[in-house]
């Protein structure tokens, strides 16, 4: 399992790389951006690639009723070339609150948006061109000029209609908030099974969650549910909670000394993820232990 860290993106462009260069100082795979109310993650992402070399450069995830599809592309694309061919694109749905209330978008049937939104952008980023009349889009495109690799495409999937569609279409899925056990009884076996139907490769699958090596556990989930309060308010990630068993987002944390985290990584290893990109909360102190284990564990 490949493990990478996720940048705090409300910082500095500066401050972003720098976490960027560290990630890969330590060793880790990559660095994976939100996109939530800073700074535009593509953008971010190119200026971070043209600074730090080698690792791969993530978003988790851009959400798609912004932007038109063959839009999306050009921006990838433009970004992929950027950063020499080491862009992963996760996309994801948002949520209704913030497609409706924010951006006064629509967001009736979710899954069917999803789909025609990837009929458009998958083809374009793998430098075909796009033929598609939909519903909700159009677009007639030739292939992009200046392409220089395919981008992968990875979509935030939670729910059945949207892994059998990730499965179908594009290179796996980039969950948040999605437990051990959700992962090995939801999310990997039917993304899994829905890619192999559809004769694609296997998929990828890249779990973010919060993680925290500490003396104090008590302390450091209190701290993960004071900052992480909004999520199991949220519908999708409510649902991802109740598959879990759980209430709060510290239950799904990997919480406690580095052999416990350990096990929680196996363990989630084991439940079929591909990728793990860490969520590091906590103090100085903790902060430092914490990267130190996964930089032994990434160099391993």
């Amino acid at each position: 399992m490949r493990i990478a860290g996720l940048l705090n993106v409300g910082k500095s462009i500066d401050d972003v790389v720098d976490q960027a260069q560290r990630i890969r100082d330590l060793g880790l795979a990559g660095a994976w951006g939100s996109q939530i109310f800073s700074h535009d993650t593509l953008t971010l992402l190119a200026l971070v690639g043209s600074r730090v070399s080698d690792i791969e450069l993530g978003t988790a995830v851009v959400p798609v009723h912004p932007r038109h599809p063959a839009m999306l592309a050009q921006q990838a694309a433009t970004v992929q070339q950027a950063v020499g061919g080491r862009l992963a694109l996760g996309i994801g749905l948002s949520h209704q609150v913030v497609v409706e209330q924010l951006w006064g978008y629509s967001f009736a049937r979710p899954a069917s948006y999803m789909r025609e939104y990837l009929n458009v952008l998958v083809p374009l980023l793998e430098g075909q061109g796009s033929s598609f009349h939909g519903e909700r889009f159009s677009a007639v495109y030739q292939p992009l000029e200046h392409f220089s690799a395919p981008t992968p495409v990875y979509v935030a999937a939670l729910g059945p209609a949207m892994l059998q569609m990730a499965g179908e279409l594009t290179s796996g899925t980039v969950t948040w908030m999605s437990g051990i056990k959700t992962i090995g009884t939801h999310i990997a076996p039917r993304i899994s099974a829905a890619a192999s139907a559809a004769g694609r490769p296997a998929p990828r699958v890249v779990v973010g969650l919060p993680i925290c090596v500490t003396s104090d556990p008590g302390a450091a989930r209190q701290r993960i549910d004071e900052a992480l309060a909004i999520y199991p308010n949220l519908p999708s990630y409510r649902a991802m909670l109740d598959i879990e068993g759980v209430d709060t987002a510290s239950e799904l944390a990997f919480v406690g000394t580095e052999e416990e985290v350990m096990a929680h990584l196996d363990r989630l290893a084991d439940a079929g993820a591909t990728d793990f990109t860490a969520s590091v909360i906590g103090t100085a102190e903790e902060r430092d232990r914490t990267w130190s284990l996964l930089s032994e564990l990434a160099r391993g």
